[in-house]
């Protein structure tokens, strides 16, 4: 038999579980329960348990499942598992399953048949198989582990590899697990009676409620800020807090709420839904305090102004540490939200002395490339940065997140990577913008700072030539649009659009152009320009292709406008008649040295402002030599107009290369 109390008050359902004797649930009088909770036949509800589930919610409670005192399980509205009768519930408690005390369950949450879950234990977001076993102290939070498995006590299980890899439950620990459940201490149920008087204290919902440890539970905080506290005074820490409205956390000014002097965890959950009460419609932050180091550890935000749901990630393990240098990765088994790649990123911006910052979008922003800036980060601090990267990832969730270096001489922005994907994927980030924090990133204030030389101007950067197109394009009125496409896709012509470009400003275009390219680092990405007019596409440019951690390369324009591309230098030898300048024979070598074949196009002035160009004649010859001959010959056929060199891939029977070589 299931009881079920929608909006039921904690004095209702724990009278409703009694009501119905042994055919029911037994629901001790000092056990809270409210909203949709079906509590089973033989389940049983300790004196300090809390069952709360959203209206929207439900939790299910299954036949002879035991929740000791102080246990949690909280249902929110967010997140759905599957139960064994195919409904959709908030959180499902199998047959069977043992709660010990104090353990701490949020919701999406499925707990299999035959489940032990230690003291103190938390599960988030989680899904149990039958007969698994939690430890004490341990914390299992998106992950499936499968049936039979034992997680130790103190485990730390926020990876997938991690719970694949657990040890099946041997006989010392069902034998352990059995002498838990016998010695629960459980008072039998039929001894429980109704409260009188003053035995059953008066309850609202601001409030807070005895357990079974003589502690307090907080019942206007949400479970994981609890948890968070609890770790921090676990490890000797005292706590703070600060709030700041809408215009100071944009400033990232906080002011301090009244210190929290005491260590007990009730007065520390007094002081702070006092603060949260006092500062409704402000964002609150909370952080530890180490007395030793005297700094602070792990700020995390528990309340925003716009009344949004706040995710406290990660532990105070990860974050608390004496030393910046100290701060793990998420490929270590610390289990932090930043990547290894990002980390690494972040502490060669601060050894070149940059400042860090950082910006997010949701989707449609994303598209339209508008981004909005997270607090500033003020501090060059390793530690403090990373805590400030990692809350504006929590607080953006389901949103696009990146980082950038900030140059405090130049006053300006430095090679955005970004950090944070809506669907929760990883974003590659270019290992060419890794690779030596001695590259001087590239400049996009000043158009001087492109094409200035023929090398490359760095990993994840627009090459000389491929600049100087775009600066044209920009220059005669067009829209500048970027696309790229995998290996597979790039055989059969099919291209996907980077995020669009909506700027005209020559610096927001390249710093669009280089965010595609680090974006896709392991694709073809190239641009093309958009006469808004006639509503036609440029001819497209490649700026790189896959294989190789820097795109490719065009050769720059000659600086001069000269009349051909002839220049006064004698050259290198490798030209018969030294007239081509050293770049294009580079160039031409380069190709040739591919296997690539050459062509050439010419156009007018008049063809040329229209894109309009037309086939001039192939550069055959399998020598450099060869080729160099028979493309000065076309030169001069086509003097006084605009020549460009094309490069074709014979295997992929794709161009590889569009470089303009004469100019009128």
């Amino acid at each position: 038999m299931a009881i079920r109390t929608p909006a039921a008050s904690p004095t209702q359902a724990a009278a409703s579980g009694r009501a119905s004797g042994s055919s029911a649930g037994w629901v001790h009088p000092l056990a809270q329960v409210q909203g949709q909770v079906l509590v089973e036949a033989g389940a049983v509800l300790a004196a300090g348990v809390t069952v709360q589930a959203d209206p929207s919610a439900t939790v299910r409670l299954g036949p002879a499942s035991v929740l000791q005192e102080g246990t949690s399980i909280y249902g929110r509205a967010q997140g759905r598992v599957l139960g064994d009768d195919r409904a959709s519930y908030a959180v499902w408690v199998g047959d069977r399953a043992f709660l010990g005390y104090k353990a701490l369950v949020q919701s999406p949450v499925y707990i299999g048949p035959g489940c032990f879950i230690g003291f103190r234990s938390t599960l988030y977001n989680a899904r149990l198989g039958a007969g698994c076993v939690v430890m004490m102290h341990a914390l299992v939070q998106d992950v499936e582990v499968p049936p039979g498995k034992l997680v130790p006590s103190g485990s730390v299980i926020t990876q997938q590899h991690q719970a694949d890899g657990l040890p099946d439950v041997g006989p010392a620990d069902r034998a352990l697990v059995d002498e838990l459940s016998d010695t629960a201490g459980l008072v039998t149920p039929t001894a429980w009676r109704e409260p009188t008087g003053s035995a059953f204290p008066d309850r609202t919902a601001d409030s807070n409620e005895r357990d079974g440890f003589g502690t307090m539970t907080s019942q206007l905080l949400p479970p994981d800020v609890v948890q968070r506290a609890r770790q921090y005074l676990a490890q000797g820490f005292t706590i703070g807090t600060e709030h700041a409205d809408s215009r100071r956390y944009r400033s990232g000014v906080w002011q301090t709420c009244s210190p929290i002097q005491s260590p007990r965890e009730s007065e520390v959950f007094a002081a702070l839904e006092a603060c949260l009460r006092e500062h409704s419609g402000e964002y609150v932050r909370m952080f530890g305090i180490d007395p030793r180091a005297k700094q602070r550890i792990a700020p995390v935000t528990i309340q925003r102004a716009d009344g949004k749901g706040v995710a406290v990630s990660g532990s105070v393990a990860q974050a608390s540490s004496s030393s910046s240098s100290a701060y793990r990765p998420a490929a270590s088994s610390t289990g932090g939200p930043l990547s290894a790649e990002v980390v690494n990123q972040v502490r060669q911006y601060l050894r070149q002395g940059y400042r860090i910052g950082a910006e997010h979008a949701d989707t449609r922003r994303y598209k339209s490339n508008v981004w909005q800036t997270c607090v500033p980060i003020q501090s060059s601090h390793e530690g403090e940065v990373f805590a400030s990267l990692e809350r504006c990832l929590a607080e953006h969730v389901g949103e696009y997140v990146r980082l950038f270096g900030i140059d405090p001489k130049a006053k300006r922005r430095v090679a955005p990577v970004t950090i944070q994907r809506p669907d929760g994927s990883s974003p590659a980030v270019s290992p060419g913008s890794l690779s030596s924090p001695s590259v001087n990133p590239p400049n996009y204030s000043t158009a001087s700072s492109f094409g200035s030389s023929p090398g490359y101007g760095g990993p994840g950067s627009v090459s000389g030539d491929s600049a100087q197109q775009v600066r044209q394009w920009l220059s005669q009125g067009y829209h500048i649009g970027a696309e790229h496409a995998d290996i597979r896709r790039y055989s059969s012509n099919v291209w996907q659009t980077c995020a669009p470009i909506t700027s005209n400003r020559e610096s927001d275009v390249m710093a669009a152009l280089q965010t595609c390219m680090a974006e896709h680092p392991n694709e073809y990405v190239r641009v093309f320009g958009i006469d808004p007019k006639a509503k036609r596409r440029m001819t497209p440019i490649t700026l790189q292709r896959p294989g190789s951690q820097v795109p490719y390369q065009h050769s720059p324009t000659p600086a001069a406008p000269a009349s051909n591309g002839f220049s006064q230098s004698s050259g290198n030898g490798s030209a018969p008649m030294g007239g081509l300048s050293q770049d294009v024979v580079q160039q031409v070598q380069q190709l040739v040295n591919q296997g690539c074949r050459l062509s050439l196009e010419h156009a007018d002035a008049r063809r040329y402002r229209s894109g309009a160009w037309q086939t001039g004649g192939s550069l055959g010859g399998s020598r450099v030599s060869d080729v160099l001959s028979a493309l000065e010959s076309q030169l001069r056929q086509h003097s006084g107009e605009y020549v460009r060199l094309i490069g074709i891939d014979p295997k992929v029977k794709k161009r590889v290369l569009e470089s303009t070589i004469q100019r009128p």
